[in-house]
């Protein structure tokens, strides 16, 4: 079963618009969890235009489902934190500071090094690792070389072709899926997934492990209410 992680940084961006602590992202992800997602996500940057550091460390040890947190890891300020508020996943994604969300995926066999150095750094302290790539197989196969647990394809490409040709846009999706399964990986997706578009990409991708959807959900969430929406991805989720 394919699980729901939401991503909270738009709560965050919100309050730091206004400055205070409305809406307090801390209550807000508690209550994400009471309606039934079984994942908070967020990704800290290092100029903290969205979630804090000091949030991660507030929302760590109160969360009762799974934590995730995805960020650059050539910053170290980012593993840092990693390090000391073990969350039960990283993300490593490859987004320049100047990013205004994530945009690629890593190249898994120009960073072997890299990548397989950060893995065993996390995997020391019992953190699960996923790789964040583009959906090509090369990547996922030099994702479990450099020792990760999971993947997280960056849907943004399926999200844009999906609405012209469903079938087009998931066929390179489902390679690399098809591949990261081979290779022994789990399987994560992200970014621009919707209510459009999820039901379509679980029912291709079936041994999808979990979701992270931020932007879409707290979008949704303006007029159908922030319980309403968990329930309603949760229902493309699980829709046969």
């Amino acid at each position: 079963m394919t699980r729901l992680s939401v991503n909270i940084n738009k709560i965050a961006t919100l309050r730091n618009a206004r400055g205070g602590n409305v809406p307090d992202v801390t209550k807000a992800a508690l209550d994400i969890e009471s309606f039934g997602a079984e994942g908070i996500t967020v990704h800290p940057r290092p100029d903290e235009r969205h979630i804090r550091y000091a949030d991660v460390r507030i929302i760590r040890p109160l969360l009762k489902t799974e934590f995730n947190i995805e960020g650059n890891p050539t910053v170290q300020s980012f593993v840092d934190l990693v390090l000391e508020v073990v969350p039960d996943q990283v993300t490593l994604v490859p987004d320049g500071q100047d990013a205004i969300t994530s945009n690629a995926g890593w190249n898994t066999l120009e960073y072997k090094s890299l990548l397989s150095d950060l893995c065993d750094t996390f995997h020391k302290k019992g953190i699960r690792t996923s790789i964040f790539i583009d959906p090509v197989p090369a990547m996922a196969v030099g994702a479990a070389a450099c020792g990760a647990d999971r993947v997280e394809l960056y849907t943004a490409a399926y999200a844009e072709d999906y609405p012209k040709d469903p079938e087009k846009a998931i066929g390179p999706y489902f390679e690399t899926a098809k591949a990261a399964k081979e290779a022994g990986l789990g399987l994560n997706a992200g970014h621009d997934l919707s209510l459009e578009n999820l039901a379509y990409f679980i029912r291709t991708i079936p041994w999808t492990d979990e979701v992270s959807i931020g932007h879409a959900l707290i979008s949704d969430a303006l007029y159908l209410g922030l319980e309403k929406t968990i329930q309603a991805y949760l229902s493309q989720i699980r829709k046969k």
